[in-house]
């Protein structure tokens, strides 16, 4: 039997009528456990929870929230083989990744118990004699959060962190999907010596708890991430209300490769961000834009490069790519396919779906060349392992297509010319620019975000969270 995970609500653990099973997509015969669903009833009572512990959480001293944070950070480093193998096993992650990611979800744990003791203001002369001015930070109220499913611990834990170390109360929606590395997080929140009601876990569907947090007028902020349609539905709902939301959505990522880059490394820095984690990261390389006079010498290298990957079961050793996540994603990564070629890109390689030991979602990362950045395969998030190779005459028009897109999370470019690259990060319309490095791959202390279509409000991670999960102060005083 598998064991039944329940929902943390107001510092106890609480049943529910409906649950489901969480199915490893590397072996669907393989159940990781069965976990409750929570319904609109149970998030409105976390909600409640949340708000009624608000009010001394948010006055907790600095030492207090520091040793919080530093207890669960710990604690997911010690336990990072323990629950990476949990994170691939529920995901789809290889083992190597999903160690990685948990390793990452300490870090930010660490980096924001120190954020607790390193709070600062501002004392300002008004321009008005013998009067003070005094500029502070506080905490906002009950934040919902929404998480997906490709970074089941480190994106919930960018979002926790910072809103527990700023005085917040939390209250968590994960994916459904990945119910699994939410609850184990939950778990250990729940051990680390916040007050009852400060953290709350409901798993559920989206139409339940996730409505319930975007309507409730007791949800002071919303931080969300995942499909664009679906952050287009929680701005709307926080604007009716006025509640402040921070929006990270989808990538049509570009990795422009130009005559004078390193091709071996060009070639690495393209697979990485384009297959890795089976393409299924908002910052992929989908679109490699690649000048004329490299462009069939790395294409050739590419598909070599490719057919080297191996495609298995999440959990094995050498195992490069997983499975897509579940049988929706992979049936969406296969119309893909057919719409790029209805469209006319030429399906160089791979694509198909694959037969291994165990009964999974496998798919072989698939190569696009003959593509124009007009293509909905080049303008739309797949989000799987799918690459579309456009062919530009020089720097000046890979810019310009480059910056074609309603995107602008990731952008790189490979070149060994200092003009270029210097140019390339001044002007590509992205939040996040990568030179000679994959464009998936970031650091914990610093801001994560873009433009256009892919981010909305103030950047995750490191000090600039302070932005979106505090409040300004500007106080005058007459002394």
């Amino acid at each position: 039997m598998t064991r039944l995970f329940k929902n943390f609500i107001g510092g106890e653990w609480v049943g529910g009528d409906t649950a489901a099973d969480n199915i490893n997509p590397s072996n669907t015969d393989d159940v990781v456990g069965t976990y409750v669903r929570a319904s609109r009833t149970d998030a409105q009572l976390a909600i409640d929870s949340a708000k009624a512990a608000f009010a001394n959480w948010s006055k907790s001293n600095p030492q207090t929230r520091h040793d919080v944070l530093k207890k669960v950070a710990d604690e997911i480093l010690s336990r990072k083989a323990e629950l990476g193998e949990l994170l691939a096993r529920e995901e789809g992650k290889t083992l190597p990744e999903a160690v990685g990611e948990v390793a990452r979800a300490g870090q930010i744990f660490a980096f924001f118990s120190g954020e607790a003791l390193r709070q600062s203001g501002e004392k300002l002369a008004s321009v008005r004699a013998g009067v003070e001015v005094d500029i502070t930070r506080e905490p906002l109220g009950v934040i919902g959060v929404i998480t997906p499913w490709n970074f089941p611990i480190a994106i919930p834990a960018w979002k926790i962190a910072p809103a527990l170390c700023y005085g917040n109360t939390v209250v968590f929606k994960p994916a459904e999907l990945v119910t699994g590395s939410a609850w184990a997080l939950a778990e250990i929140l729940s051990r680390s010596g916040l007050p009852a009601g400060v953290f709350n876990l409901v798993m559920g569907h989206g139409r339940d708890v996730g409505q319930t947090l975007l309507d409730h007028r007791d949800v002071t902020a919303l931080t969300f991430t995942g499909s664009v349609a679906t952050g287009m539905r929680v701005a709307q709902a926080c604007v009716q209300r006025m509640a402040k939301f921070q929006l990270e959505m989808g990538g049509k990522n570009p990795l422009v490769v130009l005559d004078d880059a390193n091709l071996s490394s060009a070639v690495e820095n393209a697979v990485n961000g384009a297959f890795y984690s089976t393409g299924q990261r908002c910052t992929a390389s989908s679109r490699l834009i690649v000048t004329a006079g490299v462009y069939d010498e790395f294409v050739a290298a590419l598909v070599d490069r490719t057919k080297a990957l191996v495609v298995d079961d999440a959990l094995k050793a050498g195992s490069h790519i997983g499975p897509v996540v579940d049988a929706a994603q992979l049936e969406q990564n296969q119309s893909y396919l057919r719409i790029a070629q209805d469209e006319g890109a030429t399906l160089l390689w791979g694509g198909e779906r694959m037969m291994r030991d165990t009964p999974g979602f496998y798919m072989a990362p698939a190569i696009f060349t003959d593509c124009t950045n007009r293509m909905r395969v080049c303008q739309e998030e797949v989000f799987g392992p799918i690459v579309s190779v456009i062919r530009v005459s020089d720097y000046e028009e890979a810019l310009a297509v480059a910056n074609d897109t309603p995107f602008g999370l990731a952008a790189g470019i490979c070149t060994t010319s200092l003009k270029y690259a210097n140019h390339f990060k001044q002007h590509a319309e992205a939040g996040m620019v990568m030179v000679n490095l994959p464009t998936a791959g970031v650091d914990y202390h610093v801001p994560f975000g873009g433009r256009k279509g892919s981010s909305y409000g103030p950047r995750e991670q490191g000090r600039y969270a302070a932005e979106f999960f505090t409040s300004t102060k500007t106080a005058y005083v007459l002394p």
